[in-house]
């Protein structure tokens, strides 16, 4: 979608969320978001942006409930749906795999300011590109030596070098 008139940045935010959902987890996310349920987490627009305890969950610390691009980028999903319908694919496993947010040229307005200034009143509109694909099955992401590192337990590197020196004595 083009010279889609939300702003760039809450979309950004709002979009990098959805990659790698299923597209009904990702319309469930949006849909939560709007009532407020669930947070959009601000990783890389932070500034002047609160501190909510929702974005807890994301493992941040920042976040808002971007209401208008929720609603634009929900909008794009229901599109996005309906185009893999028509070409046959199963919507039920559908992911998203691409999202992309980039900057639309400013639009201009103006204010009117005190003794007779004008100010300009712009605004920050964006293109959201987005792909969804096909999964047959949706694999959980197995991290590297997360079965080691649970199986052994955690000790002080203090705790290690006591348990050296009691080794070398012997």
């Amino acid at each position: 979608a083009e010279y889609m008139g939300v702003h760039y940045k809450n979309t950004y935010e709002t979009a990098k969320m959805l990659k790698g959902m299923t597209l009904r987890r990702a319309q469930r996310y949006l849909k939560n978001v709007i009532t407020k349920r669930e947070i959009v987490p601000f990783r890389r627009y932070t500034g002047c942006i609160g501190r909510k305890a929702q974005s807890k969950a994301w493992k941040a610390t920042q976040g808002r409930w971007p209401k208008k691009s929720a609603e634009f980028v929900l909008q794009l999903l229901k599109n996005a749906e309906s185009n893999a319908e028509f070409k046959g694919l199963d919507t039920d496993h559908l992911v998203v795999e691409h999202v992309q947010v980039n900057r639309a040229p400013l639009m201009r307005r103006r204010t009117y300011r005190a003794h007779g200034r004008i100010n300009p009143y712009m605004s920050s509109p964006c293109h959201v590109q987005m792909i969804l694909t096909e999964r047959d099955e949706i694999v959980p992401q197995v991290v590297k030596g997360a079965e080691e590192a649970a199986s052994r337990k955690k000790e002080s590197k203090k705790k290690m070098r006591k348990q050296k020196m009691m080794m070398r004595d012997e």
